[in-house]
């Protein structure tokens, strides 16, 4: 089966509504939209627990390149989020992709090797970063980078691709006439958005932003907008006397601060909650005066992961809760 082929049929399967006729002027970003699902096929990541990295260049060689994705909530005022694990995968220049290879969709076989995956979990502004180098392209496909988010749960959230910007002087157009790093086969036979079968429904909610120079190296940023009502794990109640902020610094390693913000004074405990919903950890703070108090939480015991942690506040007027993710690194 031809790459184009698989497409075709892999966005059927998958459910998706029919291909629309291509969207002139799709090219430019629409804020606060949910990004168009697209398949992740036909080489999807298949072992992406084990390729948890910043640095996905691996054996590949070619311009130098940076991805910067922040994930953001639409059912969240639009607002980062943090704590959520970012999947990438894209071709090298010569638009090969690893763990893959051997047959007529790739004769090249590079099913030994993990070049150009990677995943990373986003940090308190809802970003990851990778470093890695330009990517090439192939027949039937626009240059693209296919990204898959999940929740810290492992449930998806999103599956989606980056499309890159076209037209004379654009980072496609000067990186594929770069032969000097190795990127031979120029714009010739190159299918561009409006014509890519994953892409020619428009381009507008997966248009990356692209800056740099060869000399330099190029950076892309793509906003990822989902559409979650679970992902963001706080539990505000009704008319509670304080506020919890995001924990300083986020990853953490040892000890880590909790702004509280309270509204009158409050005895103040914190929790530390696994992902199954089990209790850890639990510490006392005493009575904290009205105003903004960091509070302190030692995480050094914890092992590498994704947790809650929970603030209780007490008063005269009762017990309230606000819970929010953290990354113990």
């Amino acid at each position: 089966m031809e790459r184009s082929e698989f497409l075709k049929k892999g966005v059927g399967f998958l459910g998706m509504a029919v291909i629309a006729p291509s969207i002139l002027g799709a090219d430019k970003a629409t804020a606060c939209v949910v990004a168009n699902t697209e398949t992740a096929g036909p080489f999807p990541t298949l072992t992406p627990t084990s390729l948890v990295r910043t640095n996905i260049t691996g054996t590949r060689t070619g311009v130098p390149f940076t991805i910067n994705i922040t994930v953001k909530n639409v059912n969240s005022g639009c607002n980062p989020v943090s704590g959520v694990m970012v999947d990438i995968w894209h071709c090298d220049k010569d638009g090969n992709y690893s763990q893959y290879g051997g047959t007529s969709m790739q004769p090249t076989d590079y099913t030994a090797q993990d070049f150009l995956r990677g995943r990373q979990t986003t940090d308190s502004n809802g970003m990851v970063s990778f470093t890695s180098i330009f990517p090439g392209w192939y027949t039937s496909r626009a240059t693209h980078i296919h990204v898959h988010i999940y929740d810290s749960l492992g449930n998806t959230l999103l599956i989606s691709q980056i499309a890159f910007p076209e037209g004379t002087g654009s980072a496609v157009e000067t990186v594929n006439a770069a032969t000097s790093y190795g990127y031979t086969k120029g714009m010739t036979g190159y299918t561009y958005n409006a014509s890519d079968n994953v892409f020619n429904d428009g381009t507008s909610t997966e248009m990356g932003t692209i800056f740099g120079s060869l000399a330099a190296g190029y950076t892309i940023s793509w906003d990822a907008y989902i559409a979650s009502s679970t992902v963001a794990v706080t539990d505000v109640q009704a008319g509670a006397p304080f506020h919890v902020r995001q924990n300083i610094p986020n990853p953490c390693s040892d000890v880590t601060r909790i702004p509280v913000v309270l509204q009158e004074a409050a005895d103040v405990r914190v929790s530390v909650i696994s992902l199954e919903g089990r209790e850890l950890s639990t510490q006392i703070s005493g009575n904290l005066p009205p105003g903004e108090n960091l509070v302190d939480l030692d995480v050094s015991k914890l092992p590498a992961g994704n947790y809650v942690f929970t603030v209780k506040a007490t008063t005269a007027a009762g017990t309230y809760s606000q819970s929010k993710l953290f990354i113990r690194e």
